[in-house]
């Protein structure tokens, strides 16, 4: 029987168009042109004048010779030039690749280097990683280096550009008629994670999944139009959750921060009327540890009336109960570079506000269930690829499956293979199912450490310790930090006859790793090890939690 649904009923442009989150700031500008959408110092914007310099960011950006599958990597904070860069580039065609601010000149180099990148944006206090790392690049193609001037950064500015970033900007066309993809599957973003093996991996990103994780977020947190968004969650984690494009689409304020300081958001939330924010554990834990003083700033706000968004670790019960007292909403996440930040969320149940906090904090700890665009995120049994029992108790690993999934990784096709393996995303994390279908990790199968929300590979760090002339054998694990959540904790096994120092082996890796992966602990001893041979890092996580810290 012939499909009568398929006959004489063609797809064309009048009734199907590629999803892109590009359209939702082209619509907030032509329905709210006038309505403040950046807030960075000083500095006030209309979306319609940020419409307007994304359009001439893009036009410049052609102008330039930077096309369709080119590369334009930022090194930025979270200022209005990284919220432009989320439009203005793939405006142009082109592939954000948002790098992380933190990483050593080598490790930016090869990025600079897989990702083929064509131009860079650059703000002044990062200049010299930058500098440094474009004198490393292997590449030998023109880089295009462009400036970005900030009256709000007080330290020394650095010029190693050609052009300033608002004179590029300047030079575009304001009514540049910028074109939607061709196909959604195109590529908007490139964020590169930190792999447990080898270099880092480059994750391509496509305007499908970035447009519908971004509408996910407004479904999950109930998000208004006009929310005022504080941006203590950098923009360079999964671009930044795709909160860019979901505050656009809400026509909301992105209230600016170069820093994440306790006194610099309680500033915002008063100042502002900031309603929602994210971040790791960390940043949370900055208002709910402030001073007395500096949280009494924060009365008188109407319960609930901020939102809060977690995720890299499970929120403690004095974190749960820290953000209730201040009068914040705390809703937790749970997610992966590969899937666009966060893709399943503890969704909460109004019966749940009548228990004590310990049971709270237990049933908040999980990760939760799907997002609401996300087809699919089940514990399955990765042998038989079948999901697990529901029962809290049986293990298996958490898998993904739908829009909200990568492309795959860049120039890698056995890592892509693999990770799509019985098309599912394995994501290597550990996990139980409750009988709510409420999923909970148990362990990482990954030797990754989360520390203060950036992945810390403990192989990069312990390649690092191998190069110590002293150093026999090397294990790197997680050791619990009440600050940062985690940080890497060191064992050492010395060469007979050296007499290496912890101070020694921390500023060893310092001349090689970004300060956040340096070692806070190192232990001195023969390792365990299996009688093959293998390291035995359960054991070692057994140690990890009395080690004593470095000042570092």
């Amino acid at each position: 029987m012939p499909d009568i649904f398929s006959q004489d009923l063609p797809r064309t442009e009048a009734n199907f168009a590629p999803i892109s989150p590009l359209s939702f700031i082209e619509r907030t500008a032509e329905v709210y042109p006038q309505r403040l959408a950046v807030v960075h110092g000083g500095l006030r914007r209309s979306w319609g004048e940020v419409y307007a310099r994304c359009r001439q960011l893009a036009s410049a950006l052609r102008t330039a010779g930077v096309g369709k599958g080119d590369t334009v990597a930022v090194m930025l904070p979270n200022t209005p030039p990284m919220v432009e860069a989320h439009f203005g580039i793939p405006m142009a065609g082109a592939v954000l690749n948002a790098l992380n601010t933190r990483l050593d000149a080598e490790t930016v180099a090869f990025m600079l280097d897989h990702g083929e990148a064509r131009a860079v944006i650059v703000d002044p206090e990062f200049a010299p990683v930058m500098q440094k790392a474009i004198g490393l690049r292997k590449a030998t193609t023109p880089l295009l280096v462009i400036d970005v001037e900030d009256a709000v950064y007080t330290g020394s500015a650095q010029r190693i550009g050609t052009v300033t970033y608002d004179a590029f900007v300047a030079g575009g066309d304001a009514a540049f008629a910028w074109q939607p993809p061709a196909d959604e599957w195109d590529a908007i973003a490139l964020n590169y994670t930190s792999g447990t093996t080898g270099n880092p991996k480059g994750v391509v990103y496509h305007h499908r999944g970035a447009a519908i994780n971004a509408i996910s977020n407004i479904l999950e947190w109930d998000m208004p139009k006009h929310a005022v968004y504080l941006w203590t969650l950098p923009m360079f984690h999964c671009n930044g959750w795709c909160f860019p494009w979901t505050v656009a689409a809400r026509a909301g304020v992105n209230v600016c921060l170069r820093r994440v300081e306790a006194q610099a958001m309680v500033d915002a939330i008063r100042t502002h009327g900031v309603t929602h924010y994210c971040g790791a554990p960390i940043v949370h834990g900055m208002l709910v540890n402030a001073p007395e003083a500096l949280r009494a700033q924060l009365q008188g706000l109407p319960q609930g009336g901020v939102k809060a968004m977690v995720a890299g670790a499970a929120p403690p019960a004095s974190m749960i109960e820290g953000m209730e007292t201040l009068g914040f909403d705390l809703t937790h996440v749970y997610g992966l570079t590969e899937v666009y930040g966060p893709a399943t969320v503890c969704a909460q149940h109004a019966e749940w506000d009548a228990l004590d906090i310990g049971e709270r904090a237990r049933l908040n700890a999980r990760q939760g269930v799907r997002y609401h665009l996300q087809q699919g995120a089940q514990v399955m049994d990765p042998q038989t690829m079948k999901p697990v029992p529901w029962d809290g108790e049986t293990m298996g690993e958490i898998m993904f499956r739908g829009n909200i999934t990568m492309k795959g990784y860049l120039k890698n096709p056995a890592a892509t293979q693999e990770a799509f393996e019985g098309g599912w995303f394995h994501t290597g994390d550990l996990a139980v199912q409750y009988p709510d279908g409420y999923i909970k990790i148990k362990d990482r199968s990954k030797d990754v450490i989360i520390s203060g929300g950036e992945n810390i590979s403990s192989i990069e760090v312990e390649d690092v310790l191998y190069r110590h002339p002293d150093v026999l054998a090397a294990a790197v694990v997680a050791k619990p930090d009440a600050k940062w959540g985690e940080t890497p904790c060191a064992f050492v096994e010395l060469k007979a006859g050296a007499t290496t120092t912890a101070d020694a082996i921390v500023a060893h890796c310092k001349k090689h790793l970004a300060g956040f992966k340096v070692p806070r602990a190192v232990v001195f001893g023969e390792l365990p090890k299996t009688s093959t041979g293998k390291i035995q890092k359960f054991e070692l996580r057994k140690q990890a939690g009395s080690a004593a810290a470095i000042d570092v």
